[in-house]
């Protein structure tokens, strides 16, 4: 978690309200996480697992891998975990590249315009 909040910092955002946001979202990746858990035990209907996947993405993956620790939850299913452990590498490495200036975020955009120039 150390990557994502000095990438904050790097950008400017006050790190209050992004504190609060990251509160807010892993709380309820953590519930969901927790929700789903019951109903699975109770044999009810199941919350998705894109659903827990868009909580990660949205910034809820610290609670997601909390929740999965505490709870026993979606910690044995290679293709769930493959997906989340993609999702916190992909914040990793955002946050490394902002740190880095955007180093491979403009090579990658400055390689897709110039694949777009030679197929005009």
């Amino acid at each position: 978690m150390a990557l994502p909040m000095v990438a904050l910092h790097r950008l400017h955002i006050d790190l209050r309200w992004a504190g609060l946001y990251a509160l807010v979202i892993n709380a309820l990746t953590f519930w969901t996480y927790a929700r789903d858990k019951k109903r699975a035990e109770a044999g009810e209907w199941r919350v998705s697992e894109a659903q827990l996947h868009l909580l990660e993405l949205l910034g809820g993956w610290p609670g997601a891998w909390a929740a999965q620790r505490r709870l026993r939850h979606k910690t044995s299913k290679t293709s769930y975990q493959i997906v989340f452990w993609l999702i916190v590498l992909g914040y990793q490495f955002a946050a490394f590249d902002c740190m880095r200036d955007w180093y491979f975020a403009r090579a990658g955009l400055t390689w897709v315009e110039q694949l777009a120039e030679r197929h005009r």
